[in-house]
């Protein structure tokens, strides 16, 4: 996950090639995006978004 002004570590490797989620915030509002297409509801609380985009990516890892 990335997030303008905040450093995360990576991915795992296995999960790099097909998904990488990106934390856009819109106004008050954050949301996670994925480049395979998926991507979560704007949110107020950027905890929980965050924990909606480890959880896309948790669930990916073959």
């Amino acid at each position: 996950m990335h997030e303008q002004g905040e450093a995360e570590p990576p991915p795992p490797a296995s999960t790099r090639a097909e998904h990488q989620v990106t934390l856009t915030e819109r106004g008050p509002f954050i949301a996670p995006r994925c480049i395979c297409g998926w991507y979560g509801p704007a949110r107020r609380s950027r905890p929980l978004a965050r924990t909606e985009a480890a959880a896309h990516l948790a669930g990916t890892v073959a």
